[in-house]
């Protein structure tokens, strides 16, 4: 069993999973939370060009439709997150500079 990385800050086992399509050894789709972004993102525009492609039938171009939008909040989530980092990091150099302590806490008295 593999440890992969499961969004910004977690962790998720990866048992078997063809990353570069995003689907098991048996050919059914990675779930949302063991896919990365870049695997979803490829993945969706798999499904996309597909799609536009047409020559499916109905209850496949629906199928489609469906997993484009699961991978479309797993890179949702992904960018959220990574969003979030960067917010996150930005305001703590702004707090470091601005408080004059180099990030360290004083104390007084």
């Amino acid at each position: 069993m593999e440890t992969t990385t499961d969004g910004p800050g977690g962790t998720a086992e990866v048992d078997g999973t063809d990353g570069a399509r995003g689907a098991d050894r048996s050919g059914a789709p990675a779930p949302e939370s063991a896919l990365g972004y870049e695997q979803a993102r490829d993945e969706l525009i798999e499904v996309v060009r597909r799609l536009e492609a047409g020559g499916t039938t109905l209850e496949e171009s629906l199928a489609l439709w469906e997993r484009g939008e699961e991978l479309g909040r797993v890179c949702r989530r992904w960018l959220d997150g990574a969003r979030a980092r960067l917010d996150a990091a930005l305001a703590g150099q702004a707090g470091d500079t601005a408080g004059g302590t180099g990030g360290r806490a004083t104390e007084e008295g």
